[in-house]
């Protein structure tokens, strides 16, 4: 074959993502089953869950994080590892914190901490809905908050060495920033104001 001329056939068709490795588990309802008000940020108790890691090689600790939808507000709370027990017993100690009613909804990625789904809606009487495979814009609200506590703790931060008053710290500035989606006003008065609704 002469020089310059390809000899590696073009790819045709749609190519296949990598597979999910992060631990297989059956999921729940998709986000397509959400109720449509949740999606419009109308109605109050419907939150984002992810969780946030240490650096690679550090240790297993890490952060689950949690976002009301409608008023922004975000929560975190430090687990020992990555298990879905350990996220079972931060969303309920999330839960605890406020009356009920606060907690309706509840959209995660795939990630094998949330297998534990079914536990947290038989004990919170909640639905949890799973975003799509690589389709964290699904989730734009966590991600982004996760985005404002990386500004605290950038990655490589071992969060079993982040002390609870460190982590409550930075939660404090960021719930209390005016954020122009709120009308300029901050996450902590928008959520204690709808808070105040709840029968």
């Amino acid at each position: 074959m002469s020089k310059g001329i390809l000899t590696v056939p073009r790819h045709k068709g749609k190519r296949q993502k990598p597979a999910e490795t992060r631990g297989k588990f059956t999921v729940g309802k998709s986000i397509s089953q959400r109720p449509k008000e949740v999606r419009s940020r109308e109605t109050f108790g419907h939150w984002e869950l992810d969780t946030v890691v240490s650096g690679r090689g550090k240790s297993k600790g890490c952060v689950a994080t949690f976002i009301e939808r409608k008023t922004r507000l975000y929560k975190a709370i430090r687990m020992p590892d990555r298990t879905a027990l350990s996220m079972e017993i931060a969303f309920g100690v999330v839960a605890s914190e406020y009356p009920i009613g606060a907690f309706q909804t509840a959209t995660a990625d795939r990630g094998k901490e949330f297998a534990c789904y079914t536990n947290l809606e038989a004990t919170h009487s909640i639905q949890v809905y799973f975003a799509d495979p690589y389709s964290s814009w699904q989730r734009g609200s966590n991600e982004n908050a996760n985005g404002l506590l990386r500004e605290f703790f950038p990655k490589g931060t071992d969060f079993a060495q982040v002390t609870d008053e460190a982590l409550h710290h930075a939660l404090d500035l960021i719930n209390h920033r005016p954020r122009k989606c709120l009308g300029w006003r901050t996450a902590r008065e928008s959520f204690s104001e709808e808070l105040s609704h709840l029968p």
